[in-house]
């Protein structure tokens, strides 16, 4: 795990770069972590990772039946899947996204819709950074440019302390999509900031954004 420069932990709340991890590794550092802040021995803490190419599976009915890859072609294409406890339905990860988990304490807020509303906010407010122009969708999750999917979220709490999180689409490689049906995705498609801009973005600069952003979006409610 590496930590951010001290120059960028001037926030109200912990910043961490955990690099390239396995889904299910990341999770149970989540959990340990959730469980530290409910207990007060960690605070409000801003997680950072790419993780190895992975389908992970929502809490929504009918999520299994989005894998479209059989076995053989998962092991050709190396993914591996796993069922997630967070909410939403089936989604993929790999190198070159940046995956986002916030585990921090919403006593101070206490409602989950807003959480997810809000969380939709800064998103935007992280895409219009880089000169685009992304929105929500009625009636879908995440947030979109026209029709194309460019982040996803998904979360869950315990005791008011969030984690899991959401899934920014910047660097990645985006034909693994095609082996599912993205968060049940059947009139759009999935984009990435690269794909949009025609060149590689910076992670480290998505990074300091993504930090700046979650900062203005809920100072307020942090604890």
């Amino acid at each position: 795990m590496q930590q951010l420069e001290p120059a960028k932990q001037l926030f109200p709340f912990q910043v961490e770069d955990w690099g390239n991890t396995e889904y299910e590794l990341a999770f149970e550092k989540q959990k340990a972590y959730v469980r530290d802040r409910i207990d007060g021995k960690r605070s409000d803490t801003l997680v950072y990772t790419e993780h190895l190419p992975v389908y992970t599976l929502g809490l929504r009915r009918g999520a299994e039946a989005h894998l479209i890859w059989d076995e053989t072609a998962l092991s050709e294409k190396g993914i591996s899947v796993h069922k997630s406890n967070r909410g939403g339905d089936i989604t993929y990860h790999g190198p070159g996204q940046l995956t986002c988990y916030p585990i921090v304490n919403l006593e101070k807020l206490r409602d989950l819709h807003a959480y997810l509303r809000i969380m939709e906010d800064m998103l935007i407010q992280i895409v219009s950074h880089f000169g685009l122009k992304a929105d929500r969708r009625e009636g879908k999750t995440g947030i979109w440019i026209e029709k194309r999917k460019i982040a996803a979220m998904g979360v869950a709490v315990k005791s008011w302390v969030s984690y899991h999180g959401f899934a920014l689409n910047a660097n990645n490689d985006l034909e693994p999509f095609s082996g599912i049906v993205p968060c049940g995705i059947v009139d759009g498609t999935v984009t990435s900031l690269k794909k949009e801009l025609g060149f590689p973005v910076d992670l480290n600069e998505v990074k300091d954004v993504v930090s700046q952003a979650f900062l203005d979006n809920f100072k307020k409610y942090l604890t």
